[in-house]
């Protein structure tokens, strides 16, 4: 029992050295700092506003939709980051794991903090306009961390498959920079999933991460919201999105975990 608080005490104070590192690195040398944390998605939300709110109309039948918009890219902004920074993630650290013997989840999990980090300073921002516009707080809002856990999950689950599979194959950096644009575009993040007829509306919403922008849109912006339940008629059908996140992260675990005592040698 003492080796196991050892180990994993080791690996927090590990753990909580590389998040500060990792946040820190993330905008050493910018004359803004960490305020481009909150920079970044207000910059693309006003580009996305204006061509899709005021020139194409986007959204008129949905009640906060600028806060409804700015929620969708937020919660996408951060789905990319922990997915784009795990590919490179065990990689980029493969001097020090050539050099020290230790747990190498660590690495993934702290890019995966780093950009929680973010997450919330950026739902801060959210939460501030959501008080300007005066959105109404219902208590199905209390609800909302689960579906956030739910991305979490989502997310380091594929940023740890994504990082053990680019110390063997290092093209699936292309590949994926491929697949997540075509992914934005597929998720109704600019455009109201009330656009679509029926048909791509029910498919769409099987993709967790359609799922999971919906239930929150649901929960925290407006009830008017279509989500995966009110689309398909059936609170049950929400377990087939939730179930491929439970499949992503056993698998995510086993590939990391058969692979991870060769990272050193392979890198």
């Amino acid at each position: 029992m003492k080796n196991i608080a050892h180990r994993y005490r080791y690996s927090l104070i590990l753990l909580r050295e590389l998040v500060i590192t990792d946040f820190k690195l993330r905008y050493q040398g910018s004359f803004l700092g960490y305020l481009w944390s909150l920079l970044r998605p207000l910059g693309i939300f006003v580009i996305l506003y204006l061509v899709f709110v005021r020139f194409l109309k986007f959204g008129a039948d949905i009640p906060n939709f600028p806060i409804y918009l700015l929620l969708g890219i937020v919660l996408w902004n951060y789905f990319a980051d922990v997915t784009n920074g795990g590919i490179g993630a065990i990689v980029g650290r493969g001097d020090l794991l050539r050099k020290l013997n230790f747990p190498k989840y660590v690495i993934v999990l702290a890019g995966s903090f780093s950009a929680l980090i973010n997450l919330f300073i950026n739902l801060g921002v959210v939460f501030v306009f959501m008080l300007i516009k005066n959105v109404d707080f219902q208590w199905h809002g209390l609800l909302a961390p689960l579906v956030i856990f739910e991305l979490f999950l989502f997310a380091l689950a594929l940023a740890f498959f994504l990082s053990a599979l680019f110390v063997r194959l290092r093209d699936i950096n292309y590949v994926w920079e491929v697949f997540m644009q075509g992914a934005f575009y597929a998720t109704p993040i600019i455009y109201p999933i009330s656009m679509l007829p029926l048909s791509a509306a029910k498919i769409l919403l099987l993709n967790p991460v359609a799922q999971m922008i919906q239930d929150l849109r649901y929960l925290l912006v407006t009830p008017q919201t279509p989500t995966i339940s009110s689309v398909y008629g059936n609170e049950w059908i929400r377990l087939i999105p939730i179930s491929v996140v439970i499949f992503f992260t056993i698998l995510a675990v086993w590939y990391f975990r058969k692979n991870s005592p060769r990272f050193a040698e392979e890198i």
